[in-house]
Parts: structure tokens; sequence; C-alpha cells
């Protein structure tokens, strides 16, 4: 017969497995990145969003043409300093230079995949 003392030190390896894997993937993903780039349009928002994690989203117009339907690009940002350079920009041409993470476990890290790396404004 097993013990209840072998039954829960197993239990708790288990659980233990589990988050450490948990913990490794969420790792991976965030250092991983599965595409990079620029993107430049109009920045026409950004904002501070969440319940409990809160990140910096914002929202790009691509325009390839004038007179064309401008494309929507969405991403995310991590450093403050990085959103309060694009907040002092908003409306303004610029080129957001970006990172795609795949298969991020959580929207605490952001809501899209899209994380901007850098900003570069251009001339008017």
């Amino acid at each position: 017969m097993i013990s209840k003392k072998k039954v829960g030190t197993a239990v708790g390896i288990f659980f233990l497995s589990v988050i450490a894997l948990f913990a490794l993937y969420t790792w991976a993903s965030l250092s991983w990145v599965y595409s990079s780039g620029e993107r430049a349009g109009f920045v026409q928002k950004i904002s501070k969003k969440g319940w409990l994690c809160k990140t910096w989203e914002g929202e790009m117009l691509l325009s390839s043409m004038p007179g064309a339907i401008p494309e929507k690009f969405f991403f995310t940002v991590r450093d403050e300093a990085i959103a309060k350079q694009i907040s002092d920009n908003i409306g303004t041409r610029m080129t957001l230079s970006y990172t795609q993470h795949v298969g991020i476990p959580s929207n605490c890290f952001g809501d899209t995949a899209y994380f901007i790396a850098k900003l570069v404004p251009q001339a008017k």
C-alpha cells in the first residue's frame, strides 16, 4: 500500500513540474523572436490598459498610397520611455521597429504579438 506522504510528495512534484514548464514556455515565447521589421504610418492611438497587468497598446494607420483605405497595425509597447516618445509624436508620420513573438500564453504581457523596440519620427 502506498502511504499518504508519498502520494502528497508525488502530487507536489507534479504541480511544481507543471508550474516550471509553464514558466519555461513563457520565457521561451517572450525571448524567441518569430519575426522583426518596421512599419511606417500615423499612430492614432496609444493607451495604457488592463485590469491587473497594465500594458501600453497602440494603433497605427498604414497607408500605402494616397486615397487608399488604410490598414490598421495594432501593437504593444513594453518600455515606458518608448510609450512616452510615441505619445509625444502621436498624429505625425513615424516608423516603428517591432519584434513579433508567437504563442505568448497570456495577454498579461500585451494584447498583441507585436512589441515595439524603437521609434523613428519622420520629417513632416
